[in-house]
């Protein structure tokens, strides 16, 4: 999991590249892998940008493509592209991103932004990210 904390009025979208290059994935052996096999976003991640980003890494990217880009791209032809692809049995796995973020959110400290400083701020979502893996390691060992 990563974290990045940005100003409340920030849009979602001009942090993915930031958000990836915090990833580490942790495998059983060695050391962790900075380069995750697929991503699954909603569609406000659906940007040239960020696909042109996760293709240059050869991550496989699970975003729904916007309407309006779909239209675009069909209005210009063959000089429009080829459609994205989209898996949808992998962006049913998004799920779990969507209830962390309730989890975190369960605490009323995260949900309101009660802190005064963005690092006590940090620090709390760290905790509760942090009780919540310990919670999921216990109810998956016992």
């Amino acid at each position: 999991m990563s974290l990045v904390l940005t100003a409340g009025q920030a849009a979602d979208s001009p942090q993915f590249v930031p958000v990836l290059q915090k990833v580490r994935v942790r495998l059983p052996l060695g050391r962790p892998r900075t380069r995750p096999d697929a991503v699954a976003a909603d569609k406000a991640y659906s940007s040239r940008a960020n696909r042109s980003y996760l293709r240059k890494r050869g991550i496989k990217a699970a975003i729904p493509e916007k309407k309006d880009q779909s239209a675009n791209r069909k209005e210009k032809g063959r000089r429009g592209g080829r459609p994205t692809r989209h898996d949808g049995d992998l962006y049913k796995e998004r799920n779990t991103v969507e209830r962390l973020i309730n989890k975190l959110k369960a605490w009323r400290g995260i949900a309101t932004r009660y802190d005064k400083t963005p690092e006590s701020y940090l620090a709390g979502l760290h905790l509760r990210a942090s009780m919540i893996w310990i919670d999921d390691l216990l109810k998956a060992t016992g």
